[in-house]
């Protein structure tokens, strides 16, 4: 039952909540879902008060190659012989009262999804939550000098109106699922309104990327209605894309990809991409 698996340790003063969510796995390029949702959980100073127990929930030992198995077990650190940690996946909602805002960041759940998922819908009936927003992240042809742009999911279609002010661009897509294909699917039978932002980042920028995460960042700060001060992040994304781009001019054949790519984003060009798709791919990097 998901009350035994859901632990609320406190009872925040919510006024009519909204809850933001955010995975590490399936759908967390340049660690923009966890890093997005990271960085507002600081700069509110919002406070743990909640968290869904992850046993039953993961497979920890999974029989495959090294490289592969270490994506599921538990984190471990040690130092001069000593177990400092043992750390099993963390699933933890946090309170930010001021904006009646609940953060949530967790881990993608290996097994028993629609238990995991009942645990959500059970923290919102207990706090009233009417409304759920995710933030996530694919690798797509986007250029490193750009923006991301985002689509989204909703799970109903009168929320298309008020997405629309916000140059979001509707999700067209057939394929492998997440949780939270699945979560925006049974928002409506639980009465709450879901929406499932996806930015689109680099396909050849691999690792944590703090320019997608600060424009993430700040179009969510204006979606919620925050007020942030994101100067610091500004500052650490522009020496990030200044880095890159000295990289990138060491590199000419990918350098003249990229410049083609900014030319046809610039141009809302998307249908012209085979040639840069091909290439990419033939560095080994997939943009689907």
């Amino acid at each position: 039952m998901a009350s035994d698996k859901l632990k609320i340790y406190e009872r925040p003063n919510f006024h009519n909540p909204r809850l933001l969510l955010g995975f590490s796995g399936w759908m967390d390029g340049g660690d923009v879902s966890t890093g997005t949702i990271r960085c507002l959980i600081d700069k509110l100073d919002a406070k743990k008060f909640a968290e869904i127990f992850p046993e039953g929930f993961y497979i920890y030992n999974f029989p495959a190659m090294m490289e592969v198995t270490a994506l599921f077990r538990p984190h471990t650190r040690i130092k001069g012989g000593l177990i400092e940690s043992f750390e099993f996946p963390q699933n933890t909602f946090f309170a930010d009262e001021q904006n009646d805002l609940i953060l949530f960041l967790g881990n993608e759940p290996n097994l028993r999804w629609k238990a995991y998922v009942d645990c959500i819908f059970l923290l919102c009936r207990e706090f009233g939550v009417e409304t759920i927003y995710f933030i996530g992240s694919v690798a797509g042809l986007v250029p490193h000098t750009r923006e991301p742009r985002l689509f989204c999911s909703i799970s109903d279609a009168k929320l298309k109106e008020t997405l629309r002010r916000y140059g979001l661009n509707f999700t067209n897509y057939e394929g492998p699922a997440s949780i939270i294909t699945l979560l925006t699917a049974g928002s409506k039978q639980q009465n709450l309104e879901m929406v499932s932002l996806v930015a689109t980042i680099p396909a050849y920028v691999q690792g944590n990327n703090p320019k997608c995460i600060e424009a993430v960042t700040r179009r969510l700060a204006g979606i919620l209605g925050l007020q942030l001060s994101l100067d610091d992040l500004s500052t650490v994304s522009e020496e990030f894309e200044k880095k890159l781009s000295d990289v990138v001019q060491e590199q000419p054949e990918l350098a003249e990809n990229i410049q083609k790519l900014e030319e046809d984003y610039d141009n809302e060009i998307f249908s012209e991409m085979g040639e840069l798709k091909k290439w990419l791919e033939q560095q080994g990097i997939r943009v689907d």
